[in-house]
């Protein structure tokens, strides 16, 4: 499935770069979106004024086919995600809830407008298995857990207005699994052999995935695989 027109948020991460990348190498316009970015093409999911000037900019040229947050949070500098209750602050709380839930919705308020109305078109943001509720067995990661719990409501209540305003469009939460990228080079060592994927090989499977999605898979979360993920 080909898109004509798409935003890519996170562009500069490893996975948003492979996804922006990808989408171009099959013919589609992509505009390109991140934190690091400079001029119209800047855009900071904790600074609201920021993710509404750049809908404008990628409203310039009509409407969007496809919406793609590739964005995600999951520890600071002084140390990794929590394995006991003892270590839950009320910062890094804050900080995953702002850039995996907050800032998410926030491009939903701005950019599902702009989808396409009279042909299917589909926004995605990265989720993660561990935001699953039913399949948490292992504890810890309190905040990461949490707030891709919350982002997970976030695409299904989302699902439901844009039912209504948008019958052709859906709205999904995407699991890349494993990447080789910063955010999981810590994570790394207990991964099995051949789940480890680049960046270009998870937006292969990723954008496999938004391929064969409907209308009617909308509010789900799926993983690179195209197997839905349980809340």
């Amino acid at each position: 499935m080909s898109w004509t027109r798409a935003a890519v948020i996170g562009a500069s991460g490893g996975i948003g770069a492979a996804l922006a990348d990808a989408l171009e190498g099959c013919g589609t316009e992509v505009v390109r979106f991140s934190r690091v970015s400079a001029g119209q093409n800047h855009l900071d999911l904790t600074d609201e004024s920021s993710i509404a000037d750049a809908a404008k900019l990628a409203a310039g040229d009509g409407p969007l086919d496809l919406v793609l947050v590739a964005t995600g949070y999951l520890h600071g500098e002084a140390g990794g995600p929590e394995k006991d209750w003892r270590q839950i602050t009320g910062d890094e709380l804050s900080r995953n809830f702002a850039i995996n839930a907050t800032g998410p919705a926030l491009v939903a308020k701005h950019f599902l407008p702009l989808l396409a109305e009279d042909r299917r078109a589909g926004f995605a943001a990265l989720s993660a298995r561990v935001g699953s509720i039913s399949d948490n067995g292992l504890g810890g990661w309190y905040s990461y857990r949490a707030s891709k719990a919350a982002l997970n409501m976030l695409v299904r209540t989302l699902s439901v207005e844009l039912a209504r305003k948008k019958p052709e469009a859906f709205c999904v939460g995407l699991h890349p699994g494993t990447v080789d990228t910063r955010l999981s080079e810590p994570f790394q060592r207990g991964v099995p052999d051949g789940k480890l994927f680049t960046p270009d090989r998870a937006a292969h499977y990723l954008l496999g995935v938004l391929g064969e999605l409907t209308h009617e898979d909308s509010g789900r979360c799926f993983a690179w695989d195209g197997k839905e993920i349980t809340p």
